[in-house]
């Protein structure tokens, strides 16, 4: 925020212990600071509080702290706070600065900030529900539908896209609301959607401005439930073999001496591994100051943003394409984890704390789940002459969060490896957003039928992390690096030589990268000031793999509005308030802003402190089998060190207890 100046002014002091610089905002933190806001502002009830988080400090602020051992006192705890002022119509910022036990709050900056919309509140999200439930023009459509129990219908708040005129930022704040029926409370009311019925809402005033029927396509019957309890029933799902399977015996992971993992508050200790784990209320979970060995890598890994464009140019449909973590935020849609089996083995948990939009903390149980599980081996060779076998296993340290946007349900996996690998995960799952089909119709040109009447159109998930890097230090350069096969001739005679070639990326001019997968294409992050035993400067890769183009057409609406989209990779200078792809307030905005707004400036990239922007996706062509709830579906990347290390890391893991070695004649 250019308004916050350098963070060097000091905080009250206090006695009592302080949380790291790094430590997500405690209950008592989030209440201490929008107390501050509302009694320095005199807020009425209708200002809301969008978000409260920790106003990170800046990087070498961080680097400075820690490399004080407790002899430099830790930077100013500040809070950010997005406040919505409904009867204004618009959108504050505040920073808050709390002394070291949060007893005391004062705030510091305030400016509005025109022309934006902030993402949408929970109370909204629900707000919306209610009021389109109640509008008489949507409770006719619905009769002309034979819907007339409407208490039984879901009316999911779709934000409202820049592909209709008049509904920039300036013009209002809205939502618009796509229909579903169920049968009963429990009912899966995913498998009877309401086609051709169109509303919008005005968040500010809370009213319906817009109801529009476009004519009635039967809503389908066929019902699609997924319990345990309902697959028994062939009524059902009646292509379902029905029942759960009987077959499948009880499989337990045990660790009797406990997890080989340490957690003191948010600091997490595996073996060779040390980082800090946070959470923000848009970002959910945040990995900070990941080191291996005592050797830094990444300063701060987070995702970024969230773009899911679907293809169908229906008028129902056209107009999904939402940013689910700018205009919703992930960490205020976070699973509490402590009901079911969405993690399996010694388990400990860390709690997320959000704010409800009266600026009142909310404490998430369970929000993050830590544990260590075998990834089969890391190594093996056998000496075929002597028979002499070595082999050791691989464990990984899983941090992961489950997130539900809506119909959606995205898992977030931070794995790191005993060999210095870091992977990131995204494991898509739920109900796909679908569509109904008139009568006597069993195809549709942009996506599949999955049930009678019933499709699932095509759209495309991209998910953008930003990677602050600190290899070795946070003096880094990126070379683009792609395998190229020579010429046949003297010095490649029978045509197989090949070799890497190696692109220094020097500026921001050049900071849009694009993936080769049949190259084999990566990015190398490197610290030219530090060399390895061999005298090679260390380094880590980013190593893409799953990669996919847009098929928004260039400058279109959907272009603009994720312009992140366009490039796999980007690369900036490090800003401490340049922190997610879209900018921030994509909400209704026009596009443009985030990453090709931060590029445009032209800083250098040799030697200095970079950003990895990263985007990965998949095409979602829907599958018959992804209904009624779909597959889990696996997709991320991977960063392994490429000259950080001499020699194996995993060289030193154990070796296998013989009592797990289990030889058969």
């Amino acid at each position: 925020m250019a308004f916050l100046a350098s963070s060097t002014e000091s905080a009250a002091q206090g006695t009592a212990p302080r949380p790291h610089p790094l430590d997500p905002l405690t209950a008592t933190e989030v209440e201490a600071a929008t107390a501050a806001v509302k009694a320095a502002k005199g807020l009425a009830g209708t200002a809301r509080f969008v978000y409260v988080s920790l106003y990170e400090p800046s990087k070498a602020e961080i680097i400075a702290y820690e490399a004080g051992d407790g002899a430099i006192p830790p930077p100013p705890r500040l809070v950010k706070a997005i406040i919505r002022e409904r009867a204004q119509r618009t959108t504050y910022e505040a920073i808050v600065i709390l002394d070291a036990d949060a007893q005391v709050a004062a705030l510091t900056h305030w400016r509005q900030v025109p022309g934006v919309q902030p993402s949408v509140m929970l109370e909204e999200f629900f707000a919306a529900e209610d009021l389109v439930r109640n509008d008489p023009r949507w409770q006719a459509a619905m009769r002309e539908r034979g819907v007339t129990d409407f208490s039984l219908c879901m009316i999911d708040p779709w934000s409202t896209p820049n592909v209709a005129p008049g509904l920039s930022p300036a013009d209002g704040r809205f939502v618009s609301p796509l229909t579903w029926v169920r049968t009963s409370v429990d009912d899966n009311g995913y498998a009877r959607p309401v086609e051709n019925l169109l509303t919008r809402v005005d968040l500010d005033t809370m009213t319906v401005v817009e109801v529009t029927d476009l004519g009635v396509i039967p809503i389908p019957a066929t019902p699609a439930n997924y319990s345990a309890q309902a697959i028994t029933d062939p009524v059902n799902i009646p292509y379902f073999p029905g029942g759960p399977r009987t077959d499948v015996r009880e499989l337990d992971i045990t660790q009797p001496d406990g997890p080989s993992f340490t957690l003191d508050g948010h600091h997490l200790r595996w073996q060779k591994w040390d980082l800090r784990i946070g959470f923000t209320a848009r970002e959910g979970l945040v990995l900070h100051r990941i080191g291996y060995d005592g050797r830094s890598i990444i300063h701060r890994a987070s995702l970024s943003e969230m773009f899911v464009p679907y293809a169908d140019p229906s008028p129902t449909h056209y107009r999904k394409l939402v940013l689910d973590e700018g205009e919703y935020g992930i960490g205020l849609l976070t699973n509490s984890l402590e009901l079911g089996c969405d993690c399996l083995g010694e388990i400990v948990y860390l709690d997320g704390v959000v704010n409800d939009n009266d600026g009142k903390p909310i404490v998430m149980p369970n929000a993050i789940c830590l544990h260590e599980e075998d990834h089969g081996i890391a190594w093996k060779h056998t000496n075929f002459r002597t028979g002499y076998v070595e082999v050791r296993r691989m464990r990984r340290m899983v941090i992961s969060s489950i997130v539900t946007v809506g119909n959606y349900e995205y898992g977030y996996y931070w794995y790191l490896y005993q060999d210095g690998g870091i992977e990131y995960e995204v494991k898509l799952s739920g109900v796909i957003s679908n569509g109904a089909l008139p009568e006597g119709e069993t195809s549709h040109p942009h996506g599949t039928v999955v049930a009678p009447r019933v499709y699932g159109p095509h759209h495309q998930h991209f998910f953008n992390v930003r990677l602050d890097m600190a290899v070795d230090g946070p003096g880094n350069r990126v070379y683009e690096v792609t395998p190229r096969a020579l010429p046949e001739g003297p010095g490649n005679p029978v045509g197989n030589a090949w070799v890497t070639e190696e692109v220094l990326i020097e500026d921001e001019s050049q900071a849009q990268r694009q993936a080769d997968p049949l190259a084999g294409r990566y990015w190398k992050i490197v610290n030219d000031g530090v060399t390895n035993a061999l005298g090679q400067p260390v380094a880590y890769k980013l190593v893409p793999e799953h990669t996919v183009a847009p098929f928004a057409h260039p400058g279109s609406a959907v272009a603009r509005r994720a312009g992140f989209i366009t490039s796999p990779l980007w690369v900036t200078a490090y800003d401490r308030d340049e922190m997610f792809a879209t900018g921030d307030y994509p909400n209704q905005s026009e596009g443009g802003g985030g990453l090709p707004a931060f590029a445009r400036q032209g800083r250098p990239l040799v030697d200095t402190d970079v950003v990895l922007w990263f985007t990965f996706g998949a095409n979602h062509v829907v599958r018959p089998e992804d209904w009624p709830v779909m597959p889990v579906h696996p997709i991320g990347f991977r960063m392994l060190p490429a000259g950080f290390f001499v020699g194996n890391p995993a060289l030193d893991n154990p070796q296998p207890s013989p009592a797990h070695c289990h030889h058969h004649g």
